[in-house]
């Protein structure tokens, strides 16, 4: 296992980035850069031995520093959405941008993580080599309150999975919901669409959304519905099915809220793409998965890596974290954090590849 540290390029405004390459004994490779503590690349092999690179990204830090599409970035403050970007914390209301269609916050933007550069270092630890990401965000960041002192970290294990360790801690009562958002197309990165690939959820309710995409405040069950994935199926098997909710977002742009909700880690997803052989297990100790598919990847909004073309559903992400919106709905889970008052939540993301289709499936 090794950690080698490699010039990325020079932003527009004159700022050096860096990427943080992660082997193992298998030759997996996973490629982080400081900018945006972002995901840039996961090499793995196919049933056949062939390495190939499941991470949609770009060869640019310049892309990755405006990032259109939030490409494997560390998605911080508070990811996903917040209701007309207001909420209040011990009596006091506080105003973010409304990033949003004009309506609501996204991501925390506009002032975006993507566009900051992290301090970085590398170690060697017991489970394989780790790469560290620290941000120190001011006390009114992105319209947040409390002086925050952030950290990522991604290691490679020799099993193949990376872990993600998220730290945070603020001066002041704040929101600190943080996720990853890659884009995994475990056929390859430059693949096309990924309609056929499967997934399985454990979640036995969603929470559906309004025109906006923001949560309605209902626990919805997905029997009998599009999101129902207790049992696994291709995206693509009810992704165009005449119902409101995907009608909403163009397929599937939903948080799920994930079974077993008692704080430790378990397996909360899984990929499978039958032609590679590939399969993605996805392991948090966070309450909600949001499930998104790539709806809105457009060919023509960056170029990807190696001149691949990444439009309508190249790609899909798990992400991990409280529920959106969920300052606003007291009865969820919350991502609020007094005080002195730690954020520390892990997710996994495990790659592995099956020679032999019939092999007994292990958890």
């Amino acid at each position: 296992m090794s950690a080698e540290v490699r010039e990325f390029g020079t932003l527009a405004d004159g700022r050096s980035t860096q990427l943080f390459v992660l082997t193992n004994g298998n030759g997996t490779e996973a490629v982080f850069t400081d900018l945006g503590a972002a995901w840039v690349s996961m090499k793995v092999q196919d049933r056949e031995g062939e390495p190939g690179d499941v991470l949609l990204g770009y060869d640019d830090p310049e892309t990755y520093n405006q990032n259109p599409t939030a490409m494997g970035e560390c998605v911080g403050r508070s990811a996903n959405r917040i209701g007309n970007g207001k909420f209040t914390l011990e009596g006091v209301e506080y105003q973010l941008a409304r990033n949003n269609h004009g309506k609501n916050n996204l991501h925390s933007g506009p002032e975006l993580w993507c566009s900051r550069l992290f301090a970085a270092e590398t170690e060697q630890t017991k489970l394989g080599s780790r790469v560290s990401f620290r941000l120190n965000s001011p006390d009114g960041d992105q319209g947040f309150p409390g002086a925050l002192a952030f950290s990522v970290s991604y290691t490679l294990t020799e099993d193949d999975s990376v872990i993600i360790e998220y730290s945070g801690i603020s001066d002041r009562t704040t929101i600190i919901n943080p996720t990853n958002h890659a884009y995994f197309n475990l056929r390859g990165h430059d693949a096309g669409d990924i309609l056929e690939q499967e997934v399985w959820i454990n979640a036995d309710y969603f929470t559906p959304v309004d025109a906006w995409s923001l949560p309605t405040g209902e626990l919805r069950p997905v029997d009998g519905t599009p999101m129902d994935f207790t049992m696994q199926k291709p995206i693509g098997q009810d992704i165009d099915a005449d119902d409101e909710q995907l009608r909403f977002g163009s397929g599937y742009d939903h948080n799920f809220v994930l079974n077993n909700q008692d704080g430790k880690l378990r397996l909360v997803a899984k990929a499978k793409d039958r032609e590679s052989g590939r399969k993605l297990k996805i392991y948090t100790d966070l309450p909600g998965l949001q499930f998104y598919t790539g709806n809105a990847l457009r060919a023509e909004q960056a170029e990807g890596k190696g001149g691949a073309v990444y439009d309508h559903r190249a790609g899909y992400c798990f992400e991990t974290q409280f529920y959106p919106d969920a300052v606003n709905h007291a009865e969820w889970p919350q991502p609020v954090f007094r005080a002195g008052e730690e954020y520390h939540h892990f997710t996994i993301y495990k790659f592995v590849t099956r020679l032999d289709e019939e092999e007994e499936e292990t958890d």
